[in-house]
């Protein structure tokens, strides 16, 4: 299975993927590794790596659709069958997601319904919710919406700011990124309406 992942910064989920296909976790390859941030630490990781890389210039593009729509002539180019968002900070058009309709997924550290968007850490903070983590969600037309694939929780301590917050959810990120993008490879997720059902449950 071909895989591509979309980034936008330095990189940690790109990493936590690629080490599970090194280490036969997966049964996958990456063919490409697209950011819209010309110096995003991740194309670092990818090239250390030998993955393809591409950055896509939002300034270059009149639109969103056409920017996405060079986005899917990469995607279809590279042949490829599973999209990851790790830390992209672009939302995909319709569009685009209508054609890889359950084959894109997103980390975000939230437990979902719960604070999506951006700034989630903060927002749990302030709301002085005792648990907060992190959700790998297939992605659909609204912001952080789409059928919920796996969580983890974090406990909220009371002395926690958005950075240690931050750091314990992303240890978690690292963990089930790569389970939900294994289960995928093996066929094993079913989605049934907005649930998602794993093989054997």
């Amino acid at each position: 299975m071909k895989i591509a992942v979309l980034v936008s910064g330095r990189g940690s989920n790109l990493q936590s993927i690629i080490d599970s296909i090194e280490e036969k976790k997966i049964n996958a390859t990456i063919v490409a590794v697209i950011t819209n941030i010309k110096k995003a630490p991740a194309l670092e990781k990818a090239k250390y790596h030998g993955i393809k890389t591409f950055f896509v210039d939002p300034g270059v593009f009149r639109t969103k659709e056409d920017y996405d729509n060079n986005l899917i002539k990469i995607l279809k180019e590279e042949q490829v069958n599973l999209i990851c968002l790790a830390g992209f900070m672009r939302i995909l058009s319709n569009h685009i997601i209508q054609l890889f309709k359950n084959c894109i997924m997103n980390i975000h550290p939230s437990l979902l319904p719960s604070f999506p968007g951006l700034d989630a850490q903060k927002k749990a903070l302030a709301y002085g919710a005792k648990l907060s983590g992190c959700t790998v969600h297939f992605v659909d037309e609204g912001v952080d919406s789409g059928p919920i694939i796996i969580q983890a929780a974090v406990p909220i301590l009371e002395n926690d700011t958005v950075e240690t917050l931050s750091e314990r959810i992303l240890k978690e990120e690292h963990r089930i990124y790569p389970e939900a993008i294994k289960a995928f490879v093996e066929g094993k997720l079913l989605l049934r309406g907005r649930k998602v059902f794993w093989e054997n449950e």
